[in-house]
């Protein structure tokens, strides 16, 4: 009697759906929690990947359309530059401008400047895309960098590289100068 007493009350718990529903929403709640958090995480790295594109491409129409530029005048595009990445720390962000120009077969620096990071030397040769420069033609080239630590830091635990490189020619001159004065 004892027993059919047990396998009637085993029956009738097998039977009960109550509290089915609580099961399968803690069964899920992880995996949901996951993605909803994930989706959030790669969303703040595309804006701040977004935001590094914008820079590197405002960095480098700005210089090219100066004919002559002063130093305090490319500090002042490095400051436009850095404000473009509000509401993200743009003081951390590395970028360097060049100016560089095609003389005898040779991509070679005319000017550097950076900011976070080393400028080129004035001569140095430097590798731009395939048929991108003739003899005699000159472009300038923005570089930004940003090393993008995740916010909630566990779905992407460790930093993230964003780059961004334009080439863009000079607007109103042949080559962009920079006057050392």
């Amino acid at each position: 009697m004892k027993s059919r007493g047990f396998l009637s009350r085993l029956r009738n718990f097998c039977r009960n759906r109550d509290g089915v529903s609580a099961v399968e929403f803690a069964l899920i709640l992880p995996v949901f929690a996951t993605l909803y958090f994930g989706s959030i995480e790669v969303s703040f790295l595309m804006a701040v990947d977004r935001k590094v594109t914008h820079t590197a491409s405002a960095l480098g129409d700005l210089t090219a359309r100066g004919t002559v530029l002063t130093p305090t005048e490319v500090n002042d595009i490095f400051a436009a530059s850095r404000a473009l990445f509000q509401p993200y720390d743009g003081t951390q962000a590395q970028m360097r401008v060049t100016s560089i120009q095609r003389i005898n077969g040779k991509n070679e620096v005319i000017w550097s400047e950076a900011q976070n990071m080393t400028a080129y030397a004035p001569g140095t040769n430097v590798d731009v895309p395939n048929n991108l420069l003739q003899n005699g033609d000159s472009i300038v080239m923005a570089e930004v960098l940003y090393n993008y630590n995740s916010t909630l830091g566990y779905f992407l635990p460790s930093a993230q590289n964003l780059n961004e490189t334009f080439y863009l020619r000079p607007r109103r001159t042949d080559v962009v100068e920079l006057d050392d004065d």
